[in-house]
């Protein structure tokens, strides 16, 4: 009894960065082995891929302001006249915008294998085995890992003083202006794998 055996193999391994691996046989071909022969073509495609993506942002924003008019005093005159101060104000605005975007597996080229190539057995004979076989291992692994912090402080102070008319013959005004604070704080975050 006569026997063929063709073994065909492909392997491809793809990491992080590389372009799409091309795992094909060739296959194979058997061909006149007469009759009660044993003939078998084995095809194994084995591809593997594994994607690692460490994402790890901070930001910090940090803002302390302090802001003060005076005091405003009208005294000791015979006619007091106007005393008076500006307002005192603090504005702050913050924008973080944090965005992260991984490449999937299948813009990558992803984990392929072949399709085993062209097969063929004939003109064997009578009572022949003939056997083919193709076989794929296709793994993908990915791991995504994402940190994202965004800290935001904002200290303010406003203080718009004191204001006295006193001691004066025919009493003037004092005033002194606002106080005041303003915050505006916007954050954003994305995420795609």
């Amino acid at each position: 009894m006569k026997q063929q055996l063709i073994r065909v193999a492909a392997t491809t391994v793809l990491g992080l960065g590389l372009t799409a691996g091309f795992a094909a046989a060739d296959g194979g071909s058997i061909n006149q082995t007469g009759q009660d022969s044993t003939n078998k073509i084995i095809t194994k495609n084995s591809s593997s891929t594994h994607v690692r993506n460490h994402n790890d942002v901070g930001v910090a924003n940090g803002n302390l302001q302090g802001a003060f008019s005076g005091n405003a005093s009208s005294s000791k005159n015979t006619t007091g006249g106007g005393a008076s101060t500006g307002d005192a104000s603090n504005s702050n605005s913050s924008n973080t915008s944090v965005s992260i975007s991984n490449a999937s597996v299948s813009g990558m080229g992803g984990s392929s294998v072949g399709d085993g190539g062209s097969n063929s057995i004939s003109n064997t004979g009578q009572d022949s085995k003939n056997l083919v076989v193709t076989k794929n291992t296709s793994t993908t692994t990915v791991d995504n890992h994402n940190d994202v912090d965004v800290f935001n402080f904002n200290g303010q102070l406003a203080a718009s003083g004191n204001a006295s008319s006193s001691k004066n013959t025919t009493g003037g005004t004092a005033s002194t202006g606002n106080a005041s604070n303003t915050n505006s704080t916007t954050n954003s975050v994305s995420v795609s794998n």
